[in-house]
């Protein structure tokens, strides 16, 4: 028997069971893919806004940098629009903090979008596989009850492995769905960390700089 018609039976012998199964992992693969992409461009995103507007920022000009951050679509972008648009009418740290710290109430959320539901696919699944599981063995002893003594081994062995194979299936599905969460709270994790330690630098900035560039 080669691979290909090993995985067929594999899937043949798990039941009706399979299909609720493989829609969560097509759905749950889909997420962590569109995720993954995502964070990714958000955090080569926001470096490269960083890289642009800093030197900008060291030379106090505020209007270039408002320019720039507000056209770019970076979440960082959002994140220093909002420091400036306060800086024009207060220039106290608390309050361009607060004006800033809104724009992450904005940011977060979508960095931490659908990335919860991989976790909760990881759990359905399992569950699926567990009710796959309970109703192969169900049907392998109402089966045993019914036959005559010759068939029993035949009948008690496939229905087994119905339960057995939507084990497994749910288990290999389960298993890196809850890596994949982790892996993509942690990515989430750094850009919303470079996204705080990018402010505390914009506001030391602007309270080193702004007094001195009242006229600019």
């Amino acid at each position: 028997m080669t691979t290909f018609e090993s995985i067929v039976k594999f899937f043949q012998d798990c039941g009706l069971f399979i299909i609720p199964s493989l829609t969560i992992m097509a759905i749950g693969l889909s997420i962590a893919i569109e995720r993954f992409i995502f964070l990714r461009r958000a955090r080569r995103e926001n470096s490269a806004l960083w890289a642009q507007v800093q030197p900008m920022l060291q030379q106090a000009q505020w209007k270039e940098v408002y320019s720039v951050a507000s056209k770019s679509d970076a979440a960082l972008g959002k994140l220093v629009s909002n420091g400036l648009q306060r800086l024009q009418s207060s220039r106290k740290r608390e309050d361009i903090d607060a004006s800033m710290e809104e724009g992450m109430m904005e940011i977060v959320p979508r960095l931490e979008k659908r990335t919860h539901y991989i976790a909760t696919f990881a759990n359905v699944i399992t569950l699926v596989g567990l009710l796959g599981t309970i109703s192969g063995l169900i049907k392998a002893f109402t089966a045993v009850a019914q036959v005559n003594p010759a068939e029993k081994a035949e009948l008690l062995s496939g229905s087994i492995s119905i339960a057995m194979n939507n084990t497994a299936f749910a288990l290999g599905v389960a298993i890196p769905f809850l890596l994949i969460h982790a892996f993509l709270q942690a990515r989430t994790g750094e850009i919303v960390d470079g996204l705080e330690a990018a402010k505390i630098s914009f506001l030391n900035l602007v309270q080193r700089l702004a007094p001195e560039a009242g006229s600019r």
